[in-house]
Parts: C-alpha cells; sequence; structure tokens
C-alpha cells in the first residue's frame, strides 16, 4: 500500500516526503522542522513512535531516529527515553534578546543592560588611553607577556566575584556568549548532554544548537536548580555537564545559597560532570563564594563585563582548570583569533584602578531606586528579583502565556520577553516574562512601562 494512503492512521503527525530531494532522514528533517515553522505541529506535541511513523512512510526505523536525531540537535525536539519525543517549546523563539525595530514610542523593558551611570567615567578612561603616545600599540596583536598585568586585573576581579584563582589559569574573551561558544566547542563533543535550568540563558540554547550539543532540563525551586532532581538525571542519564547561573539567575533572579552551591559542586564531582558556572551577575551580589571553589579540577567560570558595566564593554574573564585551557584556548582563536587590545586595556586599567568598584556601586544605587518605581506598580509578590538585579521575573494570570503577554505589552507600547524565549526542550514554559529594569533611558520611561503593565496584568 503507497505510504500516503494510510489515512486510518491516528498519529500526530503525518509528513509527505519529498523522496527526490537527497537522503530520505535529511528531507524528512526539513519537513519536520518546516512543519514546526509553519505552525503545522505545535510545540509540546508529542511525535509519532518512530516505529509507526517508519510503517505509514515506508522507511527503516534507522532513518526515522537520524532525522529525529538532526532536529533534536538543532533544539527543534526534546526526547526523553521512557516518554518519546516532543517538539520543543522554545522550537519557535527567536533567542537573540536584544531589542529589535522597536521606535522610540516603545518601551524597552526587554535587552538586559545595566543602567549608564558609568559610561561617563568610561569615557574619561578611555580618553586618557588613546591620548597616551603608545596608545597606537593597542592597533596591534598583544603579545601575551604584554598582556600579564592585565591577567592579574582579571585575577583581582574574579577574587571580587567570590573566586580565587591563578594568573595561569585566566583566558580573555570578546564578551561572555564569546567564552560560552568557546567553552561548548572544546570542551564537550557533538551529542553529548548538559543539564540546565528548565528556563535558562537563551546564549547557552544557540551554542548548543549549533554544536550538536543536549541541553536536558532541571526543574527549578526557590533556591535555583532542584538538587534532588539534578542528581536523579546524573544517575539515570549520562550527563557531560552542568551549566548553571548561581546568582540573578537569568531569567528567574533567583541566587543560589551556600549550602545548594556545595551541593552543586558535590553531584559534579560524584557523576564526573564539567561544572560552567556562568558569573555574569556575581558581582552586584558580592560576599558569596563561587561553587568553582569547591570543585575547582572540574569547573570552568566565566565573569563578563557587559551587563554589569556597560553593554559596549565585549569582555569576559575566563578561569579554567589547566588540562583544559590550551582546548579553550584554540576554541577562542577560532572564534576572533584574539580580543580587541583596546577592550582589554580598557576593562584591565578600570578594574585596576579600582574604578571598577565604583561604577558598581552606583548601579547598585540607581538599580535600587528602579527597584522602587517597579514595586509601586508590580508587587514582589508576582515581580521577582532583588533591589540589586537589573531585570525581573513577572509572573502573569494564568489567562496569560508567556508570548500573548509580550505581544499584547508590544502593542501597548512595552518591549519584554516571555518565557518561552528561555524555556529548555519540553518542558511547559511558565506564566511569565522578563523584564529589564535598567534598559529605559530614565525613571520617567521605566514608571511609564511598569504602569502599562500593571494595567495589562489588571485587565
Amino acid at each position: 500500500m503507497p505510504f500516503n494512503s494510510f489515512e486510518n492512521y491516528s498519529l500526530t503527525w503525518k509528513p509527505k516526503l519529498d523522496r527526490n530531494s537527497g537522503p530520505f532522514y535529511q528531507s524528512l528533517a526539513r519537513q519536520l522542522e518546516q512543519d514546526i515553522a509553519d505552525g503545522v505541529i505545535k510545540p509540546g506535541t508529542k511525535l509519532p513512535p518512530q516505529r509507526e511513523l517508519a510503517d505509514f512512510l515506508d522507511l527503516n526505523v534507522s532513518t526515522i531516529s537520524k532525522a529525529f536525531k538532526l532536529c533534536e540537535l538543532k533544539g527543534l525536539l526534546s526526547a526523553t527515553v521512557g516518554n518519546g519525543t516532543f517538539v520543543s517549546y522554545s522550537a519557535l523563539t527567536n533567542g537573540r534578546l536584544i531589542s529589535e525595530n522597536i521606535d522610540g514610542k516603545v518601551v524597552d523593558m526587554g535587552a538586559t543592560v545595566p543602567e549608564p551611570s558609568g559610561n561617563a567615567l568610561l569615557m574619561q578612561k578611555l580618553k586618557e588611553i588613546v591620548n597616551e603616545a603608545q596608545s597606537v600599540d593597542l592597533f596591534s596583536y598583544r603579545t601575551d607577556r604584554a598582556m600579564e598585568w592585565q591577567k592579574d586585573a582579571a585575577v583581582s576581579l574574579l577574587g571580587y566575584c567570590g573566586h580565587k584563582v591563578d594568573r595561569e589559569q585566566v583566558l580573555f574573551s570578546n564578551g561572555g556568549q564569546n567564552a560560552l561558544s568557546a567553552i561548548l566547542a572544546a570542551v564537550f563533543k557533538r551529542g553529548e548532554k548538559i543539564a540546565v535550568d528548565e528556563h535558562t540563558y537563551p546564549g547557552i540554547k544557540s551554542a548548543a544548537a549549533m554544536l550538536g550539543i543536549q541541553l536536558i532540563p532541571v526543574p527549578q525551586n526557590d533556591k535555583g536548580m532542584d538538587m534532588n532532581a539534578l542528581e536523579i538525571i546524573c544517575k539515570h542519564e549520562k550527563i557531560n555537564g552542568i551549566y548553571i547561573i548561581p546568582a540573578c539567575h537569568n531569567p528567574t533572579t533567583i541566587t543560589m545559597p551556600e549550602a545548594q552551591r556545595m551541593e552543586t559542586a558535590r553531584i559534579a564531582e560524584q557523576y564526573d560532570c564539567i561544572l560552567v558556572e556562568d558569573g555574569t551577575y556575581q558581582l552586584m551580589e558580592i560576599g558569596m563564594t563561587a561553587i568553582s571553589d569547591y570543585i575547582k579540577s572540574r569547573s570552568i567560570y566565566i565573569a563578563s563585563l557587559s551587563k554589569v558595566i556597560a553593554p559596549g564593554l565585549r569582555m569576559a574573564y575566563l578561569s579554567t582548570p589547566m588540562q583544559y585551557k590550551n582546548a579553550i584556548s584554540d576554541a577562542l582563536y577560532s572564534l576572533n583569533v584574539a580580543v580587541v587590545p583596546l577592550m582589554a586595556e580598557l576593562s584591565a586599567r578600570i578594574i585596576a584602578s579600582g574604578q571598577f568598584e565604583t561604577i558598581i556601586e552606583n548601579h547598585r544605587i540607581n538599580a535600587a531606586l528602579r527597584s522602587a518605581v517597579i514595586e509601586r506598580w508590580l508587587p514582589k509578590e508576582i515581580c521577582r528579583g532583588k533591589e540589586t538585579n537589573i531585570f525581573r521575573w513577572l509572573l502573569l494570570p494564568e489567562k496569560f502565556t508567556g508570548k500573548a503577554f509580550e505581544d499584547i505589552a508590544l502593542s501597548r507600547g512595552v518591549q519584554v520577553f516571555a518565557a518561552e524565549k528561555f524555556v529548555v526542550g519540553k518542558t511547559p514554559p511558565a506564566h511569565a516574562v522578563r523584564l529589564s529594569i535598567c534598559a529605559p533611558k530614565d525613571l520617567e520611561q521605566l514608571e511609564k512601562g511598569a504602569k502599562i503593565l500593571a494595567g495589562l496584568i489588571k485587565s
């Protein structure tokens, strides 16, 4: 019987396979990707069992399996042993969280950027640098020897984050996303698995999809990643790594307590996982020990400056055990050859002079002022986050999905980002949106946005 005459098949997806366009598994993968994009199959849909789909299409099960695997590695599908294969909730969302195509009439509460009070100090320091006679050297390649003092500055900043590290362990990168991509490319292999929070930073989602690395979602509780759930997953699946944001988790704003950090390190060590600790927001939450300090032989730490100093300061520092250093260094070279010398010099001078502490303190003060504005309109019970956080996790009434609320808010003049942009695999997205409190240009704009959002929630 021809494959397309199986009208009595009760399948959630009945593809019309083009049998004249290359290998069948590639054609089927393209059809699946297109049907997801076109809305033929929705996020959360459980796909037919591979054997039934193979019977329907008159193909080998191995062909179906290869097609599914291609889509899974792109982040379109989520497969769990015993539960089947589902269309990921994040399959249709844009992984880029930079507010685009919004005019001056829209209040930008989407992009997570620090408020601009530190920019004047950065400009002053930049003028000092370019007025020096040797500043012309900043347009040439820098040698490792010329960067030694800059590594000392990096060690100082990492210590401020609660992470003690030796100079020899430090690498430079053009921003945190660049660092994360290099780590995944250097340390993990295609098809390997990394445990992440069920809602997490979209940057790791895009990097993992590009490199064919699978992200395994772990439920969260009010202290961060659920350690019991993480341990169960590590017991039943071969987890190669754990990616975690322990301070002001993006997007949920949770900061892990010390005991939770120690437990994360224990699990990573017991199950032979590489820990990737994203310390992007730790500078705003000083006084806690980095998880990496509890498991130094198997942890890689990232400290990025763009989210806590200024968005244009594309500089990040990595600390890595020596056994991973050469591989990550090679990956960084492949991505960008070298860091921008001017950015490296400016960052190091801001740190070495102690001026970064002034910038951070001003950010805390101004973030607290902005928090007060938010709390006048959106109470803490539904708008999660500390006064030093640069964004909030806004819990919505059940009548709103995050995506629906994002669309309605934009139509009313406010840009926010839905939970669907952060969700991993087949995890149902929270009824929530992330909103930046530091992106609006001033308190007046922030209040305008908060007032609109409060009105939508009450409507």
